[in-house]
């Protein structure tokens, strides 16, 4: 069985992540048993959620890391070699498996095909992937926009963020979207067809953006920030709003979290205020792939990625991440892609 790098964690952050929290070591893959695959990582994806897995005990919807063993996280990958009649030799492959080069995949468990001939393989963490189903489940089910209201996206230029406006501008809404660079607007206001847009960093305030940019108040709010954002939407947000809450990046690293000062907005507006995690829609991603393929092929879904090379910067990447750094969803790329030319 193959050596194989593996980052686990070394120490829970206290506040906000650092270098030290993370330890690369090397190992040996276990020996594959009856049904198991051995699975090449080829793309890794870092993501806001696995901030809270360092925590001690998790997060309410899943367990956290353990010290001392590798984090785990979505990985797409080429079966090596398997002892599973699902799988074969040379199979491309989607799981939750090891931060590493190699992982080995207990029962197939977690596993499913992917087709390179469809789309790029990285697409499959990304628009493709359970953060395009997120903005699916978010927009499409909790919000639903309808032709000619306002919908607002924060961290729009995020993995999520730009596919829940453009699935919003493909139903018809009027989309606003906020990012934190004059670069990511532009990315934002241009490919991905939003209506508008601002930088959340260069505003006087969130709330006054908002006044400017969603004159018509807000109907439709796909809450990725939470704080100072949540609180400017409440207080703009129209009479019986929905708010579909995926997270709440700008609290994660926090030691005293934000206090909302708009909050009884909720009961006079009769706000929808709806929080959700996406593994309770998993059973949705196929359907979801077959829909979205065929957005992107047509040109009504643009696509984009910030690969960082080598697992030994998945760190990096993730702290980055946390921090805003990324334009669209970040991947780490562990090793060669053989789908591309």
């Amino acid at each position: 069985m193959p050596m194989t790098r593996q980052v686990s964690l070394a120490s829970r952050p206290e506040t906000v992540v650092l270098p030290e929290n993370f330890q690369l070591l090397d190992g040996a893959t276990a020996p594959l048993a009856e049904g198991d695959v051995l699975v090449r990582h080829i793309y890794m994806s870092v993501d806001p959620y696995m901030r809270g897995l360092m925590n001690d005990g998790g997060v309410a919807y899943a367990p956290g890391f353990e010290i001392g063993k590798p984090l785990f996280g979505r990985v797409i990958g080429e079966v090596a070699e398997s002892r599973n009649a699902d799988f074969r030799e040379g199979d491309f492959v989607y799981g939750m498996l090891d931060w590493a080069d190699w992982s080995v995949a207990r029962g197939g468990e977690s596993l499913r095909r992917v087709d390179p001939g469809r789309a790029p393989l990285s697409y499959y963490l990304g628009t493709l992937g359970f953060p395009g189903l997120t903005a699916y489940v978010g927009m499409m089910m909790i919000g639903k926009p309808k032709e000619g209201e306002t919908v607002y996206v924060s961290a729009a230029s995020g993995a999520v963020g730009q596919v829940a406006g453009q699935l919003a501008r493909i139903a018809g809404a009027r989309v606003v979207g906020s990012a934190g660079s004059d670069e990511k607007v532009r990315f934002i206001t241009g490919e991905c067809g939003f209506h508008d847009g601002f930088n959340y960093r260069i505003a006087p305030t969130v709330l006054e953006a908002l006044r400017l940019h969603c004159p018509e108040g807000i109907d439709v709010d796909f809450e990725n920030v939470g704080g100072e954002n949540l609180d400017a939407v409440l207080a703009h947000a129209n009479s019986f709003a929905r708010l579909a809450v995926c997270g709440m990046i700008s609290q994660y690293n926090l030691a005293e979290p934000y206090h909302l000062k708009h909050v009884n907005e909720i009961v006079s507006k009769r706000l929808n205020v709806q929080g959700f995690v996406v593994r309770d829609h998993a059973h949705l991603i196929e359907q979801f792939i077959d829909e979205t393929a065929g957005h992107i092929a047509d040109g009504r879904i643009a696509v984009e990625e910030d690969v960082v090379q080598g697992l030994e910067n998945a760190p990096a990447a993730f702290i980055g991440m946390l921090a805003g750094e990324n334009f669209g969803k970040r991947v780490v790329q562990v090793s060669p892609d053989p789908t591309v030319g």
